[in-house]
C-alpha cells in the first residue's frame, strides 16, 4: 500500500517539481556539511562532535553521550581533563581522562591516560611500544555534553539495516513533501 502510494505520488508529480524536490535536498545536505565544516574551524577539532561508545567513563559519561569538543593547540593539557585521541591501527577515538602529565622544558606533553570506570591506564590500547600520548593524538577536549542524544548514532551502528530504512524514509519524505 504505502510504496504504491509513494510510485504513484512519483508519478504524479511534474519534472518541474521532481527537479525542485531533488534541488531542495542537496540544499539541505550542502547546508549540513557546511555547518559541520564551520564547527571544524570554530573549534580547532576535526571531529567537534563525538558519540561516547562505551561504558569506559562512567559515571561522568554514558554510552550514547553527544560530546562537544575544542582542540586549540595553545591550550595546556592538564591532568584530570578528558581528552578524545586516536591510536594508529585504530578507526575510532577514544574518550578517556588524563592522569599524568609529563612536561619538557622545550613545551613538549607527554600524558597519559585512563578510563573512569577501568582498572588500568589506557598503555594497551596505544600501539605497541607507546607508553604516552602526546598532542598530536588528540582530537579534541571535552567542553559539554548532551546525555543520551548519540544512542540514535549507536542504533544505527548497530543496525545497519535500521540506518538504510531511515534514510530513505528522510529522502521519500524530502522528495515527496509539498509545498504549501
Amino acid at each position: 500500500g504505502a510504496a504504491m502510494d509513494l510510485f504513484g505520488d512519483l508519478r504524479r508529480m511534474n519534472k518541474r517539481q521532481l527537479y525542485y524536490q531533488v534541488l531542495n535536498f542537496a540544499m539541505i545536505v550542502s547546508s549540513a556539511l557546511m555547518i559541520w565544516k564551520g564547527l571544524i574551524v570554530i573549534t580547532g577539532s576535526e571531529s567537534p562532535i563525538v558519540v561516547v561508545l562505551s561504558g569506559s567513563m562512567e559515571p561522568a559519561f554514558h554510552r550514547g553521550d553527544l560530546l562537544f569538543l575544542t582542540n586549540f593547540h595553545d591550550d595546556p593539557i592538564r591532568a584530570g581533563e578528558i581528552v578524545v585521541f586516536k591510536v594508529e591501527g585504530r578507526d575510532i577515538p577514544i574518550v578517556h581522562r588524563v592522569i599524568k602529565v609529563h612536561e619538557k622544558g622545550n613545551g613538549n606533553i607527554k600524558f597519559l591516560t585512563k578510563g573512569d570506570n577501568n582498572e588500568v591506564d589506557d598503555r594497551g590500547l596505544y600501539k605497541e611500544g607507546q607508553n604516552w600520548l602526546e598532542k598530536k593524538d588528540v582530537v579534541g577536549r571535552a567542553r559539554g555534553f548532551l546525555p543520551y542524544v548519540g544512542m540514535v548514532t549507536i542504533i544505527m551502528n548497530d543496525y545497519p539495516k535500521f540506518k538504510y530504512a531511515l534514510l530513505a524514509v528522510m529522502g521519500a519524505y524530502v522528495l515527496l513533501k509539498r509545498e504549501s
